[in-house]
């Protein structure tokens, strides 16, 4: 018997243990300085470094909202350090539609004009704040927000820190309704008819 509530009693900590473990799970650590890609041989001080970002000096405003990553996609140096980064350009009366990081909680900073943040929790409420230029705001892992430039006139900058190498991103928006789930069941679960989802799948296309 006392054996029987001992095993089951270490079960039980291996099982909370491993919750615990998948809870806070982030990029897995690595066993090496640091990871090169199958077809790299050599590594000087080219592999550290990325000038992708360079084109944006000097550039003129984009005309729509633009994400310019440096994940491990564009930078493979990164793979394996468990950081990235986004600079988000927000035109005037631009918005960055709703969506979730499954693999990283996001931190930004607000570089130059203004944005209306928010974030939906796990209960449904909903958190906003009008950021200043110098401002920062984390967006917690896996939880639905979006940023909004309600200046009608300017540009507002940010870039943006991950705790993940490859922080993914999914669209509300593009998710729900360009991918292919059946209108019928879009409209039930909207409470609406299919005419409706159409158009809002029309309005989204490419």
């Amino acid at each position: 018997m006392a054996y029987t509530t001992l095993k089951h009693g270490f079960l039980l900590l291996v099982a909370a243990l491993s919750i615990a473990q998948l809870a806070n799970a982030g990029d897995p650590d690595i066993l090496s300085d640091f990871i090169l890609p199958g077809n790299v041989t050599t590594v000087d001080g080219n592999f550290f470094t990325f000038t992708g970002l360079r084109k944006l000096i000097g550039a003129e405003d984009p005309t729509k909202f633009t994400v310019t990553k440096v994940s491990m996609a564009e930078f493979p140096a990164l793979n394996g350090q468990s950081v990235s980064y986004a600079v988000l350009q927000y035109p005037a009366g631009t918005v960055n539609p709703p969506h979730t990081h499954p693999r990283s909680a996001e931190f930004l900073f607000l570089i130059d004009g203004t944005l209306e943040v928010g974030i939906v929790d796990t209960t449904n409420k909903l958190y906003t704040q009008t950021l200043q230029s110098g401002d920062l705001f984390v967006f917690p892992k896996g939880l639905v927000h979006y940023q909004y430039n309600t200046n009608s006139e300017n540009l507002a900058v940010a870039l943006s820190a991950f705790g993940s190498a490859n922080a993914g991103t999914v669209s509300v928006p593009s998710s729900v309704f360009t991918t292919g789930i059946d209108d019928g069941i879009l409209a039930k679960s909207f409470k609406t008819d299919v005419a409706t989802i159409q158009k809002i799948k029309a309005g989204l296309a490419p």
